[in-house]
């Protein structure tokens, strides 16, 4: 297991190379950054010369990401166009997002998970189908349809809970946003963990359990739930990523300052240091997550061993 984990490091660093290359080049033609500083009004030529001067934007992109990439070891993320820190940005809004990804995750889990083995245990009843038309609502359903409605019934019309979340979002205050984030991979998790369950039901390592006389508590927890849920894992480990970058849509209807809003800010500003920088710690995270989805794997399911 140790030498496997160092051989999916060794290759996570080409992989991590490679995606912010892309990362940096895709940014770097999406537009003039001189441009976005000066708003509406078009940089009259020797402010735009300083700017591009003081930014680096002067030297050809090789060598910006080369300096870009030696600054980032050196834990540099760069200067963001209205003066801050990158890592200061950081530091501010990664927390707000990874306690927002950590509810939203724990949705999926209890939730999905839940429903997902109620309804493969009882394949065709009506619970089964009640739980597959629900699923398929919500996947149907896009995210800001979902958080504005809940937004509206909960924070405004019943005031249940506060319209949007303050500056410190707490977790109490991120149970609703978690929950808009979280739920069409709910959904996604249910169906999947649903469809695994009823398969592996079937399974001769499960009629065997059973023919043993073992609990169907303990039959369905140590051997049917356990290799059920290697596809749910799988989708979970590389959820987290997806959820942490694509959360631009809930953190702007809640009004959660975290990475989301910072990647807009970004992205309208065309800010290329901030949007590189977010996207790289992003890269890091998709990386570890499926590290750590394989190495789940063998915890699983015992006959899974890695050379």
């Amino acid at each position: 297991m140790g030498r496997y984990a160092i051989r999916r490091l060794l290759q996570m660093i080409p992989v991590f190379f490679g995606a912010t290359l892309l990362i940096f080049l895709m940014v770097n033609v999406m537009g003039d950054p001189v441009a976005g500083l000066c708003g509406d009004r078009e940089c009259d030529p020797a402010t735009a010369a300083r700017l591009r001067v003081e930014f680096g934007l002067d030297q050809p992109v090789w060598q910006q990401y080369a300096t870009y990439m030696g600054n980032v070891f050196s834990g540099d993320f760069g200067t963001a166009f209205n003066g801050q820190k990158v890592t200061e940005l950081m530091g501010s809004a990664f927390p707000v997002t990874i306690r927002l990804t950590l509810v939203a995750i724990v949705f999926e889990v209890v939730i999905g998970i839940s429903l997902g083995v109620l309804t493969g245990l009882r394949r065709g009843r009506p619970a089964d189908t009640g739980v597959l038309l629900m699923t398929l609502v919500v996947i149907s359903i896009p995210t800001f349809v979902t958080g504005l409605l809940l937004q509206l019934l909960l924070g405004v019309k019943w005031g249940v809970v506060k319209p949007a979340v303050s500056s410190a979002a707490t977790v109490d205050e991120l149970l609703v946003p978690g929950l808009v984030l979280a739920s069409v991979s709910l959904a996604y998790v249910a169906r999947l963990t649903r469809t695994s369950v009823a398969e592996n039901s079937r399974a001769d390592y499960v009629r065997t359990a059973v023919a043993k006389g073992l609990p169907r508590r303990r039959v369905v927890s140590r051997h049917l739930l356990r290799n059920s849920l290697i596809p749910v894992v799988t989708f979970i480990g590389t959820d987290v990523g997806a959820l942490m970058g694509g959360a631009i849509v809930t953190e702007r209807i809640f009004n959660i300052h975290g990475v989301g809003y910072q990647l807009y800010q970004g992205i309208l500003r065309q800010s290329s240091q901030t949007v590189v920088g977010f996207v790289t710690v992003l890269v890091l995270v998709f990386l570890l997550a499926n590290l750590l989805v394989d190495i789940l794997y063998a915890v699983l399911d015992p006959r899974i061993r890695y050379a």
